[in-house]
């Protein structure tokens, strides 16, 4: 009964973003997609979970300081100052309108409860492989528990909700990167305008959603130098926290975006125990 309750709701939300995308499907333009270079980035909003306090001070205290030292001798000074809000990432959209954080707050489903997960194993990632540009080096999430499950269910209906207000796809999954996806990437950029999200299918959840925070967000081109590199970061971080960081996500934010994924705003906030939200910027309350 419980899994027939969760894909009647997801086939819910699908068939509602499905009206709403084909209501605006004029103002979705795919047309970037198969362009050669990236789409002209103008507006980026999100959902993402904030990182907690205790998971900064780890990181603060083990990661960072270090990590910016060793970007700025391989000459990254860009990525190491580039500033970011840590999270990890629910969905993200592009729409240029900057009514659109809004209207992702009333589109936006019910969250989870508070999360309980681990954040373990740092790596380096390409958008795709081979396309030179943008990577990042991430934290992942551990792949198991009710945290994680309900991380992914979250995904799917959020995917499913607010892809439909997008305006076009994101900027960084088009042109080179496009050219360099498989087929199953591609064809989430071309119906949800993002690539690495769950979808239904046939009435079962396809998962291609990554849950993870980064650490390093970079439009420098990915060389044998900075590869090696990026690898001996890992494996040094790896070593240093080899059991994770234990936490749980108590909020959900509607968040700016920038050009290769880190937060540069957090815009409205929404409590995982009550359901509250709050106007980051006025410090008020605000409705749903």
């Amino acid at each position: 009964m419980i899994k027939r309750a969760l894909h009647l709701a997801i086939f819910g939300l699908f068939a509602t973003a499905g009206a709403t995308q084909a209501a605006q499907a004029a103002a979705i333009d795919n047309s970037a997609i198969g362009q050669p270079e990236f789409r002209a980035h103008k507006a980026t909003y999100g959902v993402v979970y904030r990182l907690p306090a205790d998971v900064n001070a780890v990181l603060d205290a083990k990661v960072n300081g270090v990590l910016k030292e060793d970007l700025i001798k391989l000459g990254l000074k860009t990525e190491a100052d580039t500033p970011n809000l840590p999270h990890v990432t629910v969905v993200h959209i592009h729409n240029a309108d900057p009514q659109t954080p809004a209207r992702m707050l009333k589109a936006l489903p019910k969250p989870p409860a508070p999360l309980r997960v681990t954040l373990k194993t740092f790596y380096p990632t390409e958008a795709a492989k081979g396309a030179g540009h943008p990577w990042w080096l991430d934290l992942g999430v551990v792949k198991s528990g009710q945290g994680f499950e309900d991380m992914m269910r979250y995904n799917t209906v959020a995917t499913a909700a607010l892809a439909p207000l997008r305006d076009g796809p994101l900027p960084r999954v088009t042109g080179p990167v496009y050219a360099k996806m498989g087929d199953a990437g591609k064809e989430l950029v071309k119906t949800l305008g993002v690539s690495g999200v769950n979808v239904m299918q046939d009435g079962k959840e396809v998962r291609a959603h990554n849950p993870h925070t980064t650490l390093v967000y970079s439009m420098t081109p990915y060389d044998a130098r900075l590869q090696d590199a990026m690898k001996a970061e890992s494996d040094k971080f790896n070593a240093v926290l080899p059991d994770g960081i234990e936490t749980t996500f108590k909020d959900v934010s509607i968040v700016e975006i920038g050009f290769a994924g880190n937060v540069v705003r957090e815009i409205y906030r929404v409590s995982l125990e009550d359901g509250s939200v709050l106007d980051v910027a006025s410090g008020k309350p605000a409705a749903r």
